[in-house]
């Protein structure tokens, strides 16, 4: 009987998503207190908020490579003992100098997460499970954890006040290396929990390079040059505006406009982030099966091409300065359809390069983080000057229309070693 473990592993890197994107978007609900106790302006909020993206996507970046030539494992081990240092750090950071340098750490140490997660996925599960994995890690998660963030952080800083609550989180990342320490390998064949079953239905739906499971240098002039990998850049950083823009802004514009509580927004925001984990699962059961029946991988670029469309279109009433109700329900959808590429964004750039999918990913990631760096300081930026949120929603709007045409038009089908029947 073939064993299952690689869903364990799955889920491995699902809860480490998780505290990932709760510790990241803590900030952004004790930003009242941070402002009052180190005297910080909006506009110096969004600097902090965008300082988070530069580490991010610097590291995330040279992660990539580091993933592919040392394995995932190590480099999260490393990575999730930085990030919740820098985690426990923030409350002792003394003023905006100290909050910006540390959020830079913090941003560095979470930047390995989804190269990892993706070299991960491409060595443990054949060509036919991944998007739906990579639904669960980049999308479920992400927008799952954002979900939960709400109530769990205003309720943590509610028991244990602002402090304690980034103390908690560290301590939480900590927990994952103490069990990945035990459990996580970066191939089945490295795993005592794998059976013979399990390794043969794993390679028996991988492509050479994936089967063969090659470390080394990074192929700098296929990674530079590959059409397809640069468009799912470009699409992710015209998603990512959308989404850090949401991530750092949406408490503040559910306070600033309609006058809710902490604890009020708290709740309010709940909604956006359940709609991208239904979208995400759309997103990750629908790439699989579209692929099983065309065995197209430009269809990828379809399923994301039509979502981006969706979402931008959907903001379109959140232009109108509407009721508490219309803004939420709009902003739910915008976000919801935007996360049906959640997944996909990986597993596009696994077919982009699967014999270096860490340092594709980590490429793919860098335009997402450069994303971060640019919506939550502009938004800052926007909001100060004018006094409202809306020009941020239109640019929101514009560029995910423009990241969808991208992927509707100018993507290609790429050629393909034929998967090769592998013994084990």
């Amino acid at each position: 009987m073939q064993t299952r473990f690689r869903w364990a592993t799955i889920a491995l890197i699902v809860a480490l998503i998780i505290i990932n994107y709760i510790d990241r978007s803590a900030v952004s609900y004790a930003v009242e207190p941070l402002q009052r106790e180190f005297g910080i302006s909006t506009a110096q909020y969004g600097i902090i908020s965008s300082a988070f993206a530069i580490g991010y996507m610097v590291f995330a970046f040279l992660s990539g490579p580091l993933v592919d030539r040392f394995g995932p494992r190590k480099v999260l081990l490393v990575a999730i003992t930085i990030f919740s240092l820098a985690t426990a750090l923030i409350p002792l950071a003394g003023g905006f100098i100290g909050l910006l340098l540390i959020r830079i750490i913090l941003g560095a140490g979470e930047a390995p997460a989804f190269p990892a997660a993706t070299r991960t996925v491409s060595r443990w599960l054949p060509r036919a499970e991944r998007g739906f994995a990579l639904a669960l890690i980049g999308g479920v998660a992400v927008s799952g954890s954002l979900l939960i963030a709400g109530p769990v952080l205003t309720n943590l800083i509610g028991a244990v006040g602002w402090r304690g609550t980034f103390w908690v989180m560290a301590v939480l990342g900590i927990a994952w290396a103490v069990v990945a320490i035990g459990l996580l390998r970066n191939t089945p064949n490295e795993s005592p929990r794998v059976n013979e079953a399990e390794r043969a239905h794993i390679a028996a739906g991988q492509d050479v390079e994936e089967a063969e499971n090659r470390s080394g240098g990074v192929d700098w002039r296929s990674l530079l040059t590959n059409r397809n990998l640069w468009i799912v850049a470009a699409g992710y950083f015209a998603w990512g505006f959308m989404f850090w823009g949401f991530m750092y802004w949406l408490p503040q514009f559910l306070s600033t406009n309609y006058g809710l509580s902490i604890k009020a927004v708290g709740a309010f925001s709940v909604a956006p982030w359940a709609a991208g984990v239904v979208g995400a699962l759309v997103g990750g059961v629908l790439v699989d099966r579209v692929y099983r029946r065309t065995q197209s991988i430009r269809s990828r670029f379809t399923i994301m091409g039509c979502a981006l469309l969706l979402s931008g279109a959907s903001l379109i009433p959140v232009f109108l300065d509407p009721t508490l109700t219309v803004a939420l329900i709009f902003i739910s959808l915008g976000v919801g359809f935007g996360f049906v590429t959640g997944g996909i964004w990986w597993v596009a750039s696994i077919d982009a390069e699967p014999g270096q999918p860490g340092s594709a990913a980590g490429f793919a990631d860098a335009a997402f983080a450069l994303a971060g760096i640019v919506a939550p300081a502009a938004m800052g930026f926007i909001v100060q000057s004018t006094g409202t949120f809306t020009s941020g929603f239109v640019l929101m709007s514009a560029l995910t229309v423009i990241g969808a045409l991208l992927m509707l038009f100018v993507t290609r089908e790429p050629a393909r070693q034929s998967t090769p029947s592998v013994e084990v």
